[in-house]
């Protein structure tokens, strides 16, 4: 495209949105380029911040009559390279999109913008005597509107689904500007195809979110947890059905960490080790309640009687909401690990749960066997069936490089012929 042409198309957008919103040239900040991937940035023709989804409608038709490239950003705070700038792309910040509009109470939903970050929906339904189950590392950064277009999963999938299982009804800005306005506000309305569900997970590619009704659960007093050591996968998948049969469902997390993420996270973090890092698998297992008191008998008794089983070798338990808090740090201190290896490869893989332990052992001797200079954590969601690869430190001069290699390696017949499902650089 011509510089005039270019230049002429900055004005428009500048006359839609105002001109504060738009930013070209050096008062385009570098790090609205990057995302925590390790992707190489190109050199984008602007950043536009509209505060309202006449706004994002605004820039999308001018972008789309102009054939220009958009790159829809949150807070960047995926490993994929999603929200990483093209080459004489517009960058679409819905970061001024950031106000909870309703909290509904009685019908236990809250309608929201797409740049609200997702700890302050959390906090904000908290405060209501509700809870918004979607959780996950980046909790304090994420915005609510890439957590849908990523359809992520999280910490209590187990127990409350995805988010796709969260969200009722979704306003959407299509490639050349249409606004479909898909604010259903009722679990059940089969009066017209929900096309809502098409955008949750597409990643930006069928259209931008713009503002979200999202269901509420009942709020929580509390959780009692537990972090246990395991000879491995299989004694998960027996501790794992054994917690939701004794607990009646009410499983809220069940995160597994095997030896090289427990070792690593304990040596990125400089925490204290609640159990010896010698176990070749551990797993946090958490129940959430509003009487984390009253449960406690139940939880105890679910746990002394796997260990009889044989199902676990060590359990640590938590007795107050600090030391609650203190597991999650661990499973949450995967952002050390990244600081500390960067750059690193990322990857999320799902397989049928029963075949997550065979899957990652295999993946460990392959890449091991090819790539003997990097190292790999495995860790992950039980609930969801899925599993987070972290390979790393690598060069940060050609970090493709690996990567590509890495692929290329999945691809192979003989490591396809496992049957493992497709891998994914995703958000760890």
């Amino acid at each position: 495209m011509s510089q005039t042409y270019s230049g002429g198309l900055v004005e428009k957008l500048a006359q839609a949105i105002g001109p504060e919103q738009v930013l070209t040239g050096p008062d385009l900040p570098e790090s609205a380029c990057h995302d925590w991937s390790a992707e190489a940035p190109g050199t984008p023709l602007a950043l536009v911040t509209p505060q309202d989804t006449a706004g994002v409608s605004a820039v999308l038709r001018l972008c789309h009559a102009a054939g220009l490239p958009v790159v829809p950003q949150g807070r960047r705070t995926g490993l994929a390279g999603r929200a990483v700038a093209s080459d004489g792309a517009v960058l679409l910040s819905l970061a001024a999109m950031n106000r909870i509009e309703e909290i509904d109470i009685t019908s236990g939903l809250m309608v929201v913008r797409a740049g609200c970050v997702l700890q302050t929906l959390q906090e904000a339904a908290a405060r209501q005597g509700c809870s918004f189950q979607l959780d996950l590392g980046a909790r304090g950064s994420a915005q609510i509107g890439g957590n849908i277009a990523t359809n992520a999963g999280g910490n209590r999938v187990i127990r409350y689904g995805m988010a796709r299982d969260l969200v009722l009804g979704l306003e959407v800005v299509q490639a050349d500007g249409t606004v479909l306005p898909m604010m259903n506000r009722m679990p059940k309305n089969n009066a017209a195809l929900d096309l809502a569900h098409l955008f949750i997970g597409s990643e930006g590619t069928l259209g931008v979110i713009t503002r979200a009704v999202l269901r509420l659960h009942p709020g929580v007093a509390g959780a009692n947890a537990a972090l246990v050591a395991l000879r491995g996968f299989d004694q998960a998948a027996l501790l794992l059905a054994h917690a939701q049969k004794a607990l009646s469902g009410r499983v809220t997390a069940f995160e597994l960490m095997w030896n090289d993420y427990y070792r690593a996270v304990l040596a990125a973090t400089g925490r204290r080790a609640p159990l010896l890092p010698d176990h070749p698998l551990y797993a946090l297992i958490e129940m959430q309640g509003a009487d984390p008191d009253g449960d406690r008998d139940g939880s105890d008794t679910m746990l002394e009687a796997a260990f009889e089983a044989g199902m676990i070798e060590d359990a640590a338990l938590a007795r107050s909401q600090r030391e609650v808090e203190d597991f999650w740090s661990l499973r949450d201190g995967v952002a050390e690990i990244l600081s500390q290896w960067a750059t690193t490869i990322n990857f999320d893989v799902s397989v049928p749960l029963a075949r997550i332990g065979d899957c990652v052992d295999r993946i460990r001797a392959a890449l091991t066997a090819a790539f003997p200079d990097l190292r790999f954590i495995f860790f992950g969601h039980a609930g969801d069936s899925n599993i987070h690869l972290v390979a790393g430190p690598i060069e940060p001069v050609d970090p493709s490089r690996p990567r590509h290699r890495i692929h290329r390696l999945w691809h192979y017949p003989r490591f396809r012929r496992l049957g493992f499902g497709r891998t994914r650089d995703r958000p760890a």
